[in-house]
């Protein structure tokens, strides 16, 4: 468990979980609104050598080409859907050429890739808790 005191803890979180990342990497994100969700997306990207990140709410997804591209994509509003199962699919994301992170990414999103990193952050107080689970052979031996 890592303590997050602010944004910029958060960001410079993200730059030390970019220095990691390779093609096909997939990273959930998750955690209440305004947990710092987007703040880690932008630190992620950063660590890629990408400023523009902003969130993809409302586009649902944004590809960010770099040496190591960047998928960023914004599940919320397919989680009400019929069958968020279909609408990522539709997507047609290249995650096995990019780092793809995800927020609000659950189970629809957890069945793209058996290596991942799943980030849950808990803001229940004035300290934001960040959870990081390694999945899959990948992950092995990961650490901070």
């Amino acid at each position: 468990m890592i303590t997050v005191a602010s944004a910029d803890e958060m960001f410079n979180l993200g730059i030390k979980l970019a220095a990691h990342f390779k093609r096909g990497d997939l990273v959930l994100i998750n955690g209440p609104l305004g947990a710092g969700k987007t703040v880690l997306a932008q630190g992620i990207g950063s660590g890629l050598g990408i400023t523009d990140v902003t969130s993809p709410t409302f586009v649902i997804s944004r590809v960010h080409k770099a040496s190591l591209p960047l998928i960023h994509v914004d599940a919320y509003r397919l989680l009400d859907t019929e069958n968020p199962n279909l609408y990522i699919d539709d997507l047609d994301l290249d995650i096995e050429n990019s780092v793809t992170v995800i927020e609000w990414g659950g189970a629809e999103s957890a069945r793209l890739s058996e290596d991942r990193l799943e980030i849950t952050i808990d803001r229940s107080d004035e300290l934001r808790k960040v959870d990081i689970r390694t999945v899959g052979n990948r992950w092995t031996g990961f650490s901070l």
